[in-house]
């Protein structure tokens, strides 16, 4: 496994391989790798003849007061579960390589980047579709692989991918969850076990919406009452969003018909989870 840190060099790697037929499986994380990014790495793995990795903490995607300095780093950790994995090539490029000096580009796609997440974290999917754009072209990939967990950025991708006309897919792979149905993120090392414990209600809700919806309710404003006052009876948890919505355009459905997506947003202490399910009224 090779750890590669140049863009010039990447960029040169990838299109040798092309140029010998090769087929490159790309998974873009920030590291504080989890069972989530393995579950991508193994579906990249078995469906490429090339698995790239990328570990890049993107400084356009975080907010004046959010954990950049904080976020988890460990490189060699990291690099010792790709291995494991399979993983061909890391890259590992630095900010200044990455975001040269006088760096004025950016991506961003309209209508989805400033609901749900987007209303309360400015500019963070404007930073993710730029970082995701600057890697499709330094990787050259012909599938890249997401998570659901992060629905919203993956609508986002999809739309900016086909408006774009990028040459390659996008695979959504189902949330990866702990026993308790919590949501694997990098972000759970943050949490206390008592926090940890009370973040559990998360999944407890979507599955309480779920059942709701399967036993017939419709009005989206009833199952998000209903939802919002279950998590709310956990001391250190605080709702920032709940929303039912279009799985396409993510706008609110007030009357649930078809496939919706229920997303939420909430703290749990000083850190922020998310999570989301589909459901489908017809099931």
């Amino acid at each position: 496994m090779r750890i590669i840190k140049s863009i010039k060099q990447m960029q040169e790697v990838s299109q040798d391989l092309k140029r010998k037929g090769k087929t490159i499986g790309f998974v873009p994380t920030m590291g504080a790798l989890h069972q989530g990014h393995f579950s991508l790495m193994r579906r990249a793995r078995k469906e490429n003849d090339i698995v790239i990795v990328s570990i890049f903490v993107n400084p356009l995607q975080f907010g004046p007061k959010e954990d950049f300095q904080k976020y988890p780093r460990d490189l060699k950790s990291d690099a010792g579960l790709c291995k494991k994995k399979g993983v061909d090539i890391i890259f590992y490029p630095a900010v200044k390589e990455m975001y040269v000096r006088g760096f004025r580009t950016y991506v961003r796609v309209e209508g989805l980047s400033d609901v749900l997440c987007g209303k309360f974290r400015p500019g963070h999917f404007r930073g993710v579709a730029t970082v995701v754009t600057k890697l499709f072209n330094i990787v050259l990939a012909d599938v890249a692989y997401f998570g659901q967990k992060d629905a919203q950025q993956a609508i986002i991708l999809k739309r900016m991918v086909e408006d774009l006309s990028f040459p390659l897919k996008i695979r959504v792979l189902p949330t990866v969850r702990d026993k308790d149905g919590l949501a694997m993120s990098s972000r759970n090392a943050y949490l206390s076990q008592a926090k940890r414990k009370e973040a559990a209600v998360l999944y407890q809700a979507l599955n309480v919406a779920q059942k709701l919806i399967r036993g017939g309710k419709k009005s989206s404003a009833d199952i998000i009452r209903k939802i919002k006052r279950l998590i709310e009876k956990r001391k250190t948890v605080k709702v920032q969003y709940i929303a039912i919505v279009n799985l396409d355009s993510l706008k609110p459905e007030d009357i649930i018909k078809g496939k919706v997506l229920i997303a939420l947003a909430v703290l749990v202490g000083k850190t922020r989870l998310i999570d989301n399910i589909v459901i489908n009224s017809h099931d």
